[in-house]
């Protein structure tokens, strides 16, 4: 599908929509050079409730499937400090596909984070939450 504009939000339909999303935002002017879905470990699940906090750089996504929770990147070193809220659509709904987009440094590292989500109720697109990597390595931090 290609991703209607027309309304006051964007909406999609699949992972394809969502990653060109996120690839259109440019969190902090950045090109992402790779989106990753995010994927339930234990389950295989694609579906999850998402917990975010954009100024401390962290986020947490629950398995609707399984409940099994999990860290989006290196969240979990700021956990703790962060002062994270339950994201929800505009439309109200809670359940969401989540992408991640990656920017990168020259070397591979990542420069930065975009942690997009579509709501599973209406397709509406958004990035809830990006943050600046500012260490390295930084290779292969989890979607």
């Amino acid at each position: 599908m290609v991703i209607d504009k027309s309304g006051q939000w964007w909406r999609g339909e699949d992972l394809t929509d969502l990653a060109e999303f996120v690839r259109a935002f440019r969190a902090n002017g950045y090109k992402v050079d790779r989106v990753l879905e995010s994927v339930c470990a234990q389950c295989d699940g694609r579906a999850f409730r998402v917990e975010a906090d954009d100024d401390e750089g962290a986020a947490r996504r629950t398995c609707t499937g399984c409940g099994t929770a999990s860290f989006i990147a290196d969240s979990a070193e700021y956990w703790d400090d962060a002062d994270h809220g339950e994201c929800a659509c505009p439309c109200g709904g809670m359940e969401f596909a989540v992408a991640v987009g990656y920017a990168l440094r020259d070397n591979g590292d990542i420069r930065w984070i975009s942690v997009g989500l579509r709501c599973i109720a209406d397709g509406t697109l958004g990035v809830y939450a990006d943050w600046k990597i500012d260490y390295s390595p930084a290779l292969d931090l989890p979607a």
